[in-house]
C-alpha cells in the first residue's frame, strides 16, 4: 500500500488534512472527508481519538474528548473507513497512539488496518529506537510505520530517513501541534539532509493554517499537512462542516498548485 502514498506525491506537492474521527460525530466525518478528497486532498489523516494525546494542543484534545465523549471506538472507526473505501481511492493514514494500537492488539488491528485498506500509521509517540515493537507487523500487513522527523532530532535525521517507509511527517516546530502565527525552523537543512539519505517523501505539520504558510512548508519539501485550523472549522459548524472545510482544502491545495 506505500505504493498508493507514493502516488500521492508524484504529481506535484501534496497536502494532507488531518481529521479526528467521530467529531462531532461519524457520519460528519465520513461527509468531510468526501468533501476534502473532492476539493483536492492527496492523503487524508485519519486521527483515532485517545484519552491522553500527548501530542496535540488544545484544539485537537478538544475533539479527541468530543469524539470518545460520542462514544466513538476504534471498531467503529474502522467500520467508516470499510465505508469510505466504497468510492475514496486516495492513502488514508492513521494518525493515533501506541497504547491504542496495543491495546487493541498490534497484529488484530494492522490485520483489519490491511483488510479496509489503510497505507499507513503514524504513531507521534513512539519513539525512533522502540519503532521494532510495531514494525515487523506493520510491515507483515502492508501498512507503512511513518517517521517523525522534529527540529529537535539534529544527528538523528539521517538514520530516521534511511528507515522511512510511506512518507515523512516533519514537524515544523517544537511543542504540541495547534495553529501558529509564524513558522521559523530552519526546515530546509533538515530536508536536505533527509533528501541525502532517502527517496520517501517528506511533508511538513504543525501549525500551518494559511494558504501562505502551506507554500511556504511545501516550498521546500513535498507537502503540507494541516490539522487543527481543520478541527476549528469542525468545531464551528459541527454537523455542517463539510462544506467550509472543503472550500478551506481547496484553497489550500489551489495554494501548492502555485509551486508545481
Amino acid at each position: 500500500m506505500t505504493d498508493r502514498i507514493a502516488a500521492a506525491f508524484a504529481n506535484g506537492k501534496a497536502f494532507i488534512p488531518f481529521i479526528t474521527c467521530g467529531d462531532p460525530d461519524l457520519e460528519t466525518t465520513a461527509a468531510v472527508v468526501r468533501a476534502a478528497v473532492a476539493a483536492g486532498a492527496d492523503l487524508i489523516e485519519l486521527g483515532i481519538p485517545f484519552s491522553d494525546p500527548t501530542a496535540e494542543g488544545p484544539v485537537i484534545q478538544g475533539a479527541n474528548l468530543r469524539a470518545l465523549t460520542g462514544g466513538v471506538t476504534t471498531d467503529k472507526i474502522f467500520d467508516l473507513v470499510r465505508d469510505l473505501r466504497r468510492d475514496v481511492t486516495i492513502p488514508l493514514v492513521f494518525m493515533t497512539y501506541a497504547n491504542v494500537v496495543f491495546s487493541y492488539g498490534a497484529e488484530r488491528f494492522l490485520s483489519t488496518c490491511r483488510d479496509i485498506g489503510i497505507d499507513g500509521l503514524i504513531l507521534p509517540d513512539l519513539p525512533f529506537e522502540e519503532k521494532d515493537e510495531f514494525l515487523p507487523v506493520c510491515r507483515q500487513y502492508g501498512v507503512a510505520l511513518v517517521s517523525l522527523i522534529a527540529p529537535t532530532s539534529e544527528n538523528r535525521v539521517a538514520m530516521i530517513a534511511k528507515e522511512a517507509e510511506g512518507f515523512i511527517y516533519l514537524v515544523s516546530s517544537l511543542g504540541v501541534t495547534g495553529v501558529r502565527s509564524e513558522i521559523t525552523t530552519d526546515l530546509a537543512s533538515i530536508v536536505r539532509v533527509v533528501r541525502e539519505n532517502t527517496d520517501v517523501p517528506c511533508a511538513v505539520g504543525f501549525g500551518i493554517s494559511t494558504p501562505a504558510q502551506a507554500r511556504q512548508m511545501a516550498a521546500v519539501s513535498d507537502g503540507a499537512i494541516v490539522g487543527s485550523a481543520i478541527i476549528k472549522l469542525l468545531a464551528q459548524h459541527g454537523r455542517a462542516a463539510a462544506a467550509p472545510v472543503g472550500a478551506y482544502i481547496r484553497e489550500m491545495k489551489d495554494a501548492l498548485r502555485e509551486l508545481n
